[in-house]
């Protein structure tokens, strides 16, 4: 049985993630397996007022979101992009699309994400990957940084309109410099399409609960500018 900690607990991440995820495949990359919540664990049903009660944040770490399914695809069909090269996911959540990169033959991943809950978790699922020895999980504002990434991965971040033009204006200043971005999205309200190229669309398994439906069209992008 799930037990949430009270709100004046303090809660170790590790214990938490293990009690209340699943390893599962990753339904459009199987090769990957994740700690995800589902239908089955109590995770699942938290509402985000329920979560904020007991002092954890909005858990995205815990589920395969459409666009970092359908970016973790391409980047294992098309490892040319990656293989050799030092990458950054942003916004890693769970650690998919970074293991993605690890897996095609990237040298070092940095997945980086703002949720104390996701370090640990990418850790978790990058070892069950076998893939820990080249991802670096890492808690830091990346935006308006150069982070010296070859290539920068991101998934399912155009759904805040502040947060999207600065994530916008940050990406297109990396691609203006020489590195390969990429962008994997469903369709989210501020997806910058006049500065992108499509590169493939999928349709991605996804939870209706989660995304309103459970099949979800889901493009990888390009920055061009």
């Amino acid at each position: 049985m799930t037990v949430f900690p009270p709100m004046t607990a303090s809660v170790d991440p590790l214990a938490f993630i293990r009690a209340n995820t699943r390893l599962r495949p990753v339904p459009h990359a199987p090769e990957i397996v994740l700690h995800v919540a589902d239908e089955a664990t109590e995770l699942w049903q938290k509402t985000e007022e329920e979560l904020e009660a007991i002092g954890l944040p909005p858990p995205f770490w815990a589920f395969a979101w459409a666009g970092g399914q359908a970016l973790a695809r391409y980047v294992l069909d098309h490892s040319e992009i990656v293989a050799g090269h030092r990458v950054l996911d942003f916004a890693s959540g769970s650690g998919l699309v970074a293991i993605a990169a690890a897996k095609a033959g990237a040298v070092h991943v940095t997945a980086s994400d703002l949720d104390p809950f996701a370090i640990p978790a990418i850790g978790l699922n990058a070892a069950a990957n076998g893939v820990a020895d080249r991802i670096a999980a890492v808690s830091r504002d990346l935006i308006d940084s150069d982070p010296g990434s070859a290539v920068v991965l991101a998934a399912d971040i155009f759904y805040e309109r502040d947060l999207a033009a600065r994530v916008t204006a940050w990406l297109s200043g990396l691609h203006a410099r020489g590195a390969t971005v990429l962008v994997g999205d469903p369709g989210r309200s501020y997806l910058p399409r006049d500065r992108l190229t499509e590169c493939a669309t999928y349709t991605v398994p996804v939870s209706r609960s989660l995304e309103d439906a459970e099949i979800k069209r889901s493009s990888v992008w390009r920055f061009r500018g």
